[in-house]
C-alpha cells in the first residue's frame, strides 16, 4: 500500500488556513516529499506522520512557493535524530538553490545528497521508483509519477518441484539473485507474471502539454493544479502558465485515471469548492485538496479483500 498526503495546497502564498503545496508519501516505513514551500514543516507536524524516515525530497521547480522552505525542514530532520544520507532532487540548477538555502542552516548531522535531473529522466530511491517529465511554466518545471511495482505471485508448486530450498522462498519473492550450494536461483523460476502496481502522478506549475495525459495514464490518484477555477480565467492562467479546473479534468479524463485532486489554489480563490462542477462535468472523479487530506491506495488484490 501507499499512503499519500498532501501538505498543502496553495500557491504563491500561503494563508491562515491554507499551506504551500507539498506532497507527503509514505511506503514500507519510508518517505518521501514533493516540493516545500514555507511552512511545510508546521503542517507535516500537524498530519503527525513524522520526519525522521524522508529519505527524498523533490522539486518541480525553484520558484519560492515550492522551496522556500527546504532549510526549515532539513532543520527538523536534523532534530529528529536522523543521520542516514537525505537525497534533493529537481531539474538542473538544484546545486546552486541549495548553495543559497544551505547558508542558514548550521552543519547537519546527515549528508545531503543533490540529484539534478535530466527531462524525462527516471530514478530509484529508497523504495520509491520516480519518473519525471518536462512540463511548460515560466521556469524549468517537472511533473513526477511514483510506481510501486507488484512482482507476480509465488509459485509454490513450482518451487517444490525445482527443489528449492524453504529459506530462499522469501529472498526469492523480494527479486534477488541467489547463488546457494553451487546453485543459481532466479526470481523468474518461481515467479508468475508482474500484477498491477500503484501510481500516483503529481503535476503543478504548468500548462496542459499534449505528453501530459501519456505520462500521467491510469494513475490510481492523479493530483494536479487548478490555479484558477473559472472558465473566465483562461485568459490568466494562459499568460501565467498555469491551469484552470476544467482544463485539469480534461487530462485527467484523457488519461482514464482513478480520480484526480485538485490543488495550488490561487489566493484569490478561498473556496475552490464553488468551481467544483467546472471540472467534474467533464471528469466525475475530481476532489478538492485540503491541507492535510490523506489516503491510503492499495494494491487490487487489497482492494477486493
Amino acid at each position: 500500500m501507499l499512503d499519500a498526503a498532501l501538505i498543502g495546497t496553495g500557491g504563491m502564498l500561503p494563508l491562515p488556513n491554507r499551506f504551500l503545496t507539498s506532497l507527503m508519501l509514505r511506503l514500507d516505513g519510508r518517505m518521501m516529499v514533493i516540493d516545500c514551500g514555507e511552512c511545510t514543516q508546521v503542517t507535516m507536524k500537524q498530519l503527525g506522520w513524522g520526519f525522521k524516515n524522508i529519505d527524498l525530497i523533490c522539486f518541480t521547480h525553484y520558484h519560492a512557493d515550492h522551496i522556500s522552505g527546504l532549510p526549515g525542514l532539513l532543520l527538523t530532520l536534523g532534530n529528529s535524530m536522523r543521520e542516514e544520507p537525505v537525497m534533493l532532487a529537481g531539474p538542473k540548477g538544484l546545486k546552486n538553490v541549495y548553495e543559497g538555502l544551505s547558508r542558514i542552516c548550521p552543519e547537519l548531522p546527515f549528508k545531503v545528497i543533490i540529484k539534478e535531473l535530466e527531462a524525462g529522466e527516471s530514478f530509484n530511491h529508497s523504495v520509491f521508483n520516480v519518473s519525471s517529465l518536462k512540463v511548460n511554466h515560466r521556469i524549468t518545471c517537472f511533473a513526477y509519477r511514483i510506481d510501486v511495482k507488484r512482482a507476480g505471485k509465488f509459485d509454490v508448486e513450482r518451487a517444490l518441484s525445482l527443489n528449492i530450498p524453504k529459506n530462499l522462498w522469501s529472498k526469492l519473492q523480494k527479486g534477488d539473485v541467489l547463488e546457494y550450494e553451487g546453485k543459481i536461483y532466479r526470481p523468474e523460476d518461481v515467479l508468475g507474471k508482474e500484477r498491477k502496481g500503484i501510481s500516483l502522478s503529481y503535476c503543478t506549475d504548468t500548462r496542459p502539454t499534449e505528453d501530459l495525459p501519456d505520462f500521467v495514464k491510469g494513475s490510481d490518484l492523479f493530483i494536479c493544479e487548478g490555479m484558477y477555477g473559472e472558465d473566465e480565467k483562461l485568459d490568466k492562467a494562459i499568460e501565467k502558465k498555469h491551469m484552470i479546473f476544467s482544463e485539469a479534468a480534461t487530462i485527467a479524463k484523457k488519461a482514464e485515471v482513478k480520480q484526480m485532486w485538485l490543488t495550488h489554489f490561487s489566493p484569490s480563490m478561498p473556496f475552490p469548492e464553488e468551481y467544483i462542477d467546472n471540472a467534474r462535468n467533464i471528469f466525475p472523479e475530481t476532489y478538492i485538496g485540503k491541507d492535510r487530506k490523506n489516503t491510503v491506495l492499495l494494491f487490487e488484490e487489497e482492494e477486493n479483500a
